[in-house]
Formats: structure tokens, C-alpha cells, sequence
């Protein structure tokens, strides 16, 4: 379900423009800009103190700007008249009332957007929490209230959704659950921004990245382009190494041989390795390029806007 605004923006769009915020002598986030778009998973990822939560915080009016602009679905979210029909969140899955019992903090949650009891009832189940539901809070575990918010985030089924590090406290189940969430959500249309730290899972989710440091964007781009910026080599198996060995130095090729008799080379992509190949009449058996992780390119990317960087050298005593 993606929602337009009354002006007419985009429907489920999120604007950032030029967005500075300082926290005294502390400037936490500069002159930033960028667009979430519906119907993919946005990934928003940088270093401790890169300015994602404190962007996440403006852009849900929990922080006020120092100067520019968030806009969702064309408005500012203070202008929202029923906020959790059009932007869920999830910030920070321990802000709850530990004596609230869970179906009654979503019932409040809900009764203040005009929303039904029987969407409460939905949502508390589509997160797996209805054997819980009339537990109090303060008793569940961190993946439990995980998922208390991201009911909450969910609640008035809205176009635009917003979580910050929601795998945290999950089991391997549990992340898979939300991963597959966030896709779905992604796939009817909706807008999705998610920061997280742990690279892998962000890898299998997310379909665009947006990398921050020192406040600043430091790159905006899909995962596959980003993936493909940082090709290492190409793996080849092939009955006759020497020989194709032979041929790809010469066509200005560097050729390693792994223990297993494979060949890495660089210095040459797929196709002409494929093409050298046949021109040659060597039968290849594998040709598969090879690119960095996501945590490989992510480290590359953000090595210089590390704020806080632990010593290698010498060890814990």
C-alpha cells in the first residue's frame, strides 16, 4: 500500500535536504541529502557516530534540524495529522513501559491514531507474539520487545517504514523473520529504510545502500553496483592451468595458482577469459567472477570516516 500526500509529492517518498544538525560543538550530521523511494529496501550504513539514528530521529520529528529539511510524503512529520497511518518506526525497542502489558501498549498506541482493536489483535500475531500479548513488558526479552515494535511499526499499515538495528536480540529465526518482512514490505510498494551494523544480513536484504560517515553521504548506490565496484579476481578451473596460464599473461593477465590447482587471475574479466580460452581450444570448467563482501566493500568505503577505532597491537591482560 503506497500512500501520496495531499500535495502531491511522490506517494511513500523520504526527502532529507541539506540537513544539518549540531549537538553544541558537536556536529553529528552535514549538510546531508538524499531519497528513499518505495517498493526496495533501502540500507543505511556507516560507523558508530555517523549521523543514522540522529537522520532517523529528525526525520520522525524527535529531533529538530539545526538547518534543513525532512520531508515524508512531501510533509514534515509534525504535520502528519494521524502519523501511524503513513510512517512506522522503529528506533529503539527498549523505550517501552515495562509494567504495560503488550496488547494494551499497542491498544494506546492505536486508540491515539484512530486505529482498531482488531488491528491490534493482527499485527500482535503477524509478529508472533500472541501467547504473550497480556504478558507485561518488563519481562520479555530484548528479541521479544524487537518485536513488539516492529507490531507498533506496523499498526496503521502505513507507506513508509523506518528501523534502526531491528535484528538485534533476534535468534537465527528471528532475524530470517524480519529480513523476510522487510522484503515483503518492499514488494506491495512501501518505502523501507533499515541501518544496520551486521553487513551480512544487510547483503540478503537490502536492494539499495546509502553509507554514511562523519555526518557526510560518503555513497549512495544498488548493492549490486556497489558489489561490483570492488571485483577481486575470477576463479577458473580448467584441465590444462598452464597453458591458459600462459595465455592470459601474455594478454597482460596476473595469474595465481591456488593449492587445488584453480586459477585466480586479475587483470581480466570473465568474458575474455572465456574468449582467450576458446581462441586457444582450452576447455575451461568453471569461470565464476569474484567480488568483495559487503563488509569487505562497507570497510574499504568507510576506513577514513571511522570515528572510533580500537588498537590492533598488543592484547587484553
Amino acid at each position: 500500500m503506497c500512500r501520496r500526500a495531499d500535495t502531491g509529492s511522490v506517494a511513500g517518498m523520504i526527502e532529507v535536504a541539506e540537513l544539518t544538525k549540531r549537538y553544541g560543538s558537536t556536529l553529528a550530521v552535514d549538510q546531508l541529502s538524499f531519497t528513499v523511494r518505495p517498493g526496495q529496501v533501502t540500507g543505511f550504513l556507516g560507523p558508530n557516530g555517523a549521523g543514522k539514528s540522529t537522520t532517523m530521529r529528525t526525520v520522525l520529528g524527535l529531533d529538530n534540524p539545526t538547518s534543513g529539511r525532512t520531508l515524508v510524503n512531501g510533509k514534515r512529520y509534525a504535520e502528519i495529522r494521524w502519523p501511524l497511518h503513513e510512517v512506522g518506526a522503529l528506533l529503539d525497542a527498549a523505550a517501552v513501559h515495562g509494567g504495560r502489558r503488550a496488547a494494551d501498549h499497542l491498544y494506546c498506541l492505536a486508540r491515539a491514531n484512530r486505529i482498531g482493536r482488531a488491528r491490534v489483535t493482527e499485527v500482535i500475531e503477524q509478529v508472533g507474539l500472541g501467547g504473550v500479548a497480556r504478558k507485561r513488558i518488563g519481562g520479555f526479552s530484548l528479541g521479544m520487545k524487537q518485536r513488539l515494535g516492529v507490531a507498533a511499526a506496523l499498526l496503521g499499515d502505513p507507506g513508509v517504514l523506518l528501523f534502526d538495528e531491528p535484528v538485534n536480540g533476534l535468534d537465527p529465526e528471528g532475524i530470517r523473520w524480519i529480513r523476510e518482512l522487510m522484503r515483503a514490505l518492499a514488494s506491495e510498494g512501501r518505502t523501507v529504510l533499515v541501518s544496520s551494523h551486521l553487513m551480512s544480513e544487510m547483503a540478503l536484504t537490502a536492494d539499495h545502500v546509502l553509507v554514511l560517515g562523519r555526518g557526510r553521504l560518503v555513497t549512495e548506490t544498488s548493492m549490486t553496483d556497489l558489489l561490483a565496484r570492488f571485483n577481486r579476481d575470477v576463479l577458473v578451473r580448467t584441465p590444462r592451468p598452464a597453458e591458459l596460464s600462459a595465455a592470459l599473461e601474455a594478454a597482460g593477465a596476473v595469474v595465481l595458482t591456488d593449492p587445488d590447482g584453480a586459477l585466480s587471475v586479475t587483470g581480466c574479466d570473465a568474458v575474455a577469459i572465456g574468449d582467450i580460452a576458446v581462441r586457444h581450444g582450452i576447455a575451461v570448467h568453471e569461470l565464476t567472477p569474484r567480488s568483495a563482501s559487503l563488509e569487505e566493500a562497507y570497510l574499504e568505503i568507510t576506513d577514513e570516516s571511522v570515528q572510533y577505532r580500537a588498537g590492533l597491537e598488543g592484547s587484553v591482560r
